[in-house]
């Protein structure tokens, strides 16, 4: 199916949120996310389920100082 991740257009086999995350390589990674510009928690990633043109944010945490 095609989804938007982070604006941009990506193609994936995946249907669930933390499947997606994974097919897309951040799997391990600690990120926050969101579908449709709803916040979705990391209990909630496995049955968050996507859909065809859905828009997904997946945002890294930032360190410096």
């Amino acid at each position: 199916m095609k989804i938007m991740v982070n604006g941009e257009k990506h193609e994936v086999e995946a249907t669930s949120l933390a499947a997606i995350l994974v097919e897309l390589g951040h799997g391990g990674a600690k990120v926050a996310t969101a579908v449709n510009e709803d916040f979705v928690p990391a209990t909630l990633r496995e049955t968050t389920e996507i859909k065809d043109g859905d828009r997904v944010e997946i945002v890294a945490p930032r360190q410096g100082g």
